[in-house]
């Protein structure tokens, strides 16, 4: 017999609407106060998780969306490459995967982790996408923001959606992850946006490849997934690891067993930590449906929120419109408008009365 864990609320972020947009407060941790902990959030009754050198940590099963666990869930942290789920989930949606790209000198010329692309060639944007879920390529990362209308306007997108998905601890900076003053995501909206890209079937499809052939000058050449749990855990989907000198060790993985997935994402890790990550998603299969949940992955704001309609801008220019006052003269009615169109017909009467009395005049003083 053991004792529970207190069940905790998820507390969603406050959405208020202003001129037909919504801005998002959130005033406690999203998910549930006790992700708003710095130390390990854990259920009692339950072994403890694995013990992981990452700085933080969540474990969540996705079906439910529950957090079995977490360690520093909303800890602001440099995200390296695992914010390329970020950049895939915001673009997918946008580009056509058939669509034929020549990448600029820039986007070949980044620097770090690069798939090796030229731009002497033309690439499919489905080629893109692999080498940047697979290979994670900060080159292909590039080309597709610059694909996308460029990196400014591929930022506002990929941080609309970071909102969208209530994953206020991000801020994208770059595409790629690369490290940028003021980049950051926790542990908590890696998970967020890793559950919503497991939902996106082309999402799935580039994590869980594990080799894949490369258009290359003369023919091409074979690329592989970085994610070593392919190859050695058992019902690894994938997702996404990354790694800075600054960032230090970041991972993001989803496995399935038995009909159910569980979700790991680590930030700040010193090192090795793929065996880390493989018990901690041992540890969440074998709790799972046992434990009271410490917290809870919230669900993207609804569309009807985010933007209430609004109505058709007109097309007349500013200067052939005509002021607009704030009277009473202004805002007419139906029997405003019926008073209006009686005085208008009787000024017409009485104007051709008098019309036709001035004639009438004229032709008598002429018979005079």
């Amino acid at each position: 017999m053991w004792t529970k864990f207190v069940p905790v609320t998820a507390l969603l972020a406050a959405v208020t609407l202003t001129s037909g947009t919504a801005s998002a407060a959130p005033t406690t941790p999203v998910g549930g106060d006790a992700l708003g902990s710095r130390g390990l959030v854990q259920p009692q009754g339950v072994k403890a998780p694995p013990k992981s050198k990452a700085t933080s940590y969540v474990i969540a099963d996705v079906e439910t969306g529950q957090v079995l666990a977490a360690k520093d869930a909303h800890g602001r942290y440099l995200p390296a490459s695992t914010l390329k789920t970020l950049t895939a989930l915001t673009l997918l949606p946008k580009l056509d995967k058939n669509r034929k790209v020549r990448p600029s000198q820039n986007a070949c010329n980044q620097e770090g982790t690069a798939v090796g692309l030229t731009p002497k060639m033309t690439y499919k944007v489905d080629d893109l996408f692999r080498a940047l879920m697979m290979s994670s390529g900060n080159d292909a990362a590039m080309a597709l923001a610059e694909t996308n209308g460029g990196v400014a306007q591929t930022m506002r997108d990929m941080n609309a959606e970071a909102k969208r998905l209530q994953a206020y601890d991000t801020v994208a900076k770059t595409p790629s992850g690369l490290d940028k003053p003021g980049q950051s995501s926790s542990a908590y909206d890696l998970a967020l946006i890793a559950r919503a890209g497991l939902a996106n079937p082309d999402f799935r499809r580039y994590i869980s490849t594990k080799v894949a052939k490369f258009p290359a000058p003369k023919d091409y050449y074979e690329i592989s997934n970085h994610n070593k749990l392919l190859w050695r855990y058992q019902g690894m989907i994938g997702v996404k690891n990354g790694w800075t000198s600054k960032a230090q060790g970041s991972f993001v993985g989803a496995a399935t067993r038995g009909g159910h997935t569980i979700l790991v994402t680590i930030m700040r890790h010193e090192g090795y930590f793929w065996d880390e990550v493989a018990k901690l998603l041992d540890w969440g299969f074998t709790v799972r449906g046992k434990a009271t949940p410490v917290g809870q992955l919230v669900e993207p704001v609804p569309e009807q929120v985010r933007a209430a309609p609004q109505a058709p801008v007109s097309k007349v220019t500013p200067a052939a419109q005509p002021p607009l006052l704030d009277t009473a003269a202004s805002k007419q009615t139906d029997s405003t408008r019926t008073v209006g169109s009686a005085v208008i017909g009787g000024g017409l009467l009485f104007g051709l009365v008098w019309l036709g009395f001035g004639i009438r005049r004229k032709r008598n003083r002429s018979r005079l």
